[in-house]
């Protein structure tokens, strides 16, 4: 009983969070302008890994994001194409030809700093109607659940 009991809630947990991953998706693409400078969540994603690195493989990017090779490709190229000079750049990989490393251009790195900053700022809006008890609660929560995530072998929930 005690079993079913801990089931059951943990099934309620996790379709809690499922519905606030699916309201915060669309409130994202509500959120959308249509601007062509716009960066999607895989485009932000990529910047964000690339920003953590001076330069790195597309192969090792798609790794880290967990995208399929033709994604990264056309995510790469969109990037390429992305505010006048581009958010990236890609060159040959002097040690092994085959390979094309990218790096992150000026504008990129302010288009990330600023999708970042948004993003920061709605997800401050809402934490702000929690009391501090509660705000010190949810960050001892979140540590806890992102350690665990992080300890998993491919990084998945």
């Amino acid at each position: 009983m005690a079993d079913e009991n801990a089931t059951r809630e943990l099934e309620s947990m996790a379709d809690e969070i499922f519905e606030l991953t699916k309201i915060a998706s669309a409130a994202r693409s509500r959120g959308k302008t249509g601007d062509p400078e716009e960066l999607s969540e895989a485009e932000f994603l990529t910047l964000d890994v690339i920003a953590q690195h001076d330069s790195l493989t597309v192969g090792d990017i798609q790794k880290r994001i967990g995208v399929l090779p033709a994604q990264m490709s056309r995510i790469i190229r969109s990037l390429e194409g992305k505010g006048g000079e581009g958010f990236v750049r890609c060159s040959i990989n002097p040690g092994d030809r085959r390979k094309i490393d990218v790096s992150i251009s000026r504008t990129g790195r302010t288009a990330h700093r600023a999708y970042r900053a948004a993003r920061r700022h709605m997800t401050m809006e809402i934490l702000r109607n929690l009391v501090p008890d509660d705000r010190i609660q949810f960050m001892r929560i979140l540590g806890l659940i992102r350690n665990r995530i992080a300890k998993r072998p491919n990084g998945t929930a």
